[in-house]
């Protein structure tokens, strides 16, 4: 589990430098049709859904609360957390070829510059959308607030990790949050997790 949690995070560590170069050059522009068929920040999301499959694969499921930031998640029968911590969330579905949801909150400043920086993260998985790392992207509510899907495309090797992420921002008790949702497994087990994946993602409760 703390293999798959560095490898995961080590993926975000590079997004947030992506972020800081596109940040340094101003990079607040519209994207473009080419990824996703959503054109830039100014675009109206597309509201989560989840669909009967996706509903089905939680149903029996229990919630996953976390009070300390204000979320909840349902999760299929089975998982169980693995982490709790007052930035950090995981849980973990069970047996071989696991499933994991790793959630992650990241506190700015007052004057952070919110939109620039979710136009830089839409805009960074467009570019890897262009270069076949990602196979779905698009801008998506989840309970009220907006942010950026996306989907990484299957692995070269079948054992690599794949993931959906969701990546937005709140604010919440006064502070301002990157609030920074993924789900993975490795690519030879996503399909049979995935579309629990998708259910719990989009049973996102969050207080904003």
């Amino acid at each position: 589990m703390k293999q798959i949690a560095l490898v995961l995070f080590i993926g975000f560590a590079v997004s947030l430098c992506n972020l800081s170069e596109r940040l340094h050059k101003g990079g607040s522009g519209s994207g473009s049709n080419s990824a996703g068929g959503v054109t830039d920040n100014a675009a109206k999301p597309e509201r989560a859904q989840p669909s009967a499959a996706q509903s089905a694969a939680l149903s029996g499921g229990s919630e996953a609360k976390w009070d300390r930031q204000g979320m909840s998640f349902t999760v299929p029968p089975n998982w169980t957390e693995t982490q709790q911590e007052s930035k950090n969330l995981t849980w973990r579905s069970p047996g071989a070829g696991a499933a994991s949801l790793i959630v992650s909150i990241s506190p700015m400043g007052e004057e952070f510059p919110v939109d620039a920086s979710i136009q830089a993260f839409y805009d960074g998985a467009k570019t890897r959308a262009q270069n076949g790392e990602v196979d779905e992207l698009k801008w998506v509510e989840i309970d009220g607030v907006k942010g950026v899907q996306f989907r990484e495309a299957v692995p070269e090797q079948p054992d690599g990790h794949r993931r959906l992420q969701w990546m937005a921002y709140r604010k919440y008790t006064g502070q301002v949050q990157m609030v920074n949702v993924m789900l993975a497994s490795e690519g030879k087990d996503f399909e049979r997790h995935k579309d629990a994946m998708y259910g719990i993602l989009y049973s996102l409760k969050l207080a904003h």
